[in-house]
């Protein structure tokens, strides 16, 4: 009977070609690095920044935990099983910052707040598309531009490294871009316990 095989000459330098080659693939993934104190993310691949995003962290009482995290859920169209607004029968907004618990009277009902572009790297608080005043603003949540929340959105998958760290501004000035209010127009704002800009409904509650 005749047998086919490999030198053990060929074996040995394909195998450890094949093996450098799946570790390298391995090492080449991406991950998320969130600096709470200069209110940016960033999105690496194979350790190198590839993109960087303003963000809207947790503001003091609802901080965004740091640490080293994994991408645990996304969800395209994720809504807030505890925070949105109560809305009358005409959809007028009765309560802007309302949360699931909070009572609602005769004619008037809870809306959950959107959160699009959904991506849970701690227990619940994740990154995904919302408004950004300038300041840490939300409940916890990562708040980012639409734009980037889609490219990180598309970019990452379960498992996807997400480090947090540094230390959450009380008084500072930030330069954001908000093409929801008007297209290609920078807005400064002070950082203040309480947001004075007249925005609409889903900006007023914490994410």
């Amino acid at each position: 009977m005749k047998t086919f095989g490999l030198g053990l000459g060929f074996a040995f330098p394909a195998l450890t070609a094949v093996t450098a080659f799946l570790m390298g693939t391995a090492r080449a993934q991406y991950s998320v690095q969130i600096d709470l104190g200069e209110q940016k993310a960033y999105l690496l691949y194979d350790d190198r920044a590839i993109m960087e995003s303003p963000i809207s962290s947790g503001r003091y009482g609802h901080l965004t935990p740091d640490g080293t995290f994994k991408i645990t859920d996304k969800d395209l169209n994720h809504t807030s099983s505890i925070y949105g607004q109560i809305v009358d029968y005409y959809g007028r907004t009765v309560v802007a910052d309302a949360d699931v618990d909070m009572p609602v009277t005769y004619g008037t009902h809870f809306v959950n707040a959107p959160m699009r572009y959904y991506m849970n790297f701690a227990p619940g608080i994740g990154m995904h598309a919302g408004y950004l005043p300038g300041y840490p603003a939300s409940h916890g949540c990562v708040r980012m531009p639409e734009s980037k929340a889609i490219a990180f959105f598309q970019a990452v998958s379960v498992g996807t490294p997400v480090t947090v760290f540094g230390t959450t501004p009380r008084n500072r000035i930030y330069q954001v871009s908000n093409p929801g209010r008007q297209s290609g127009t920078s807005y400064q704002y002070q950082y203040q316990n309480q947001d004075q800009q007249r925005r609409p409904w889903w900006r007023f509650f914490g994410f």
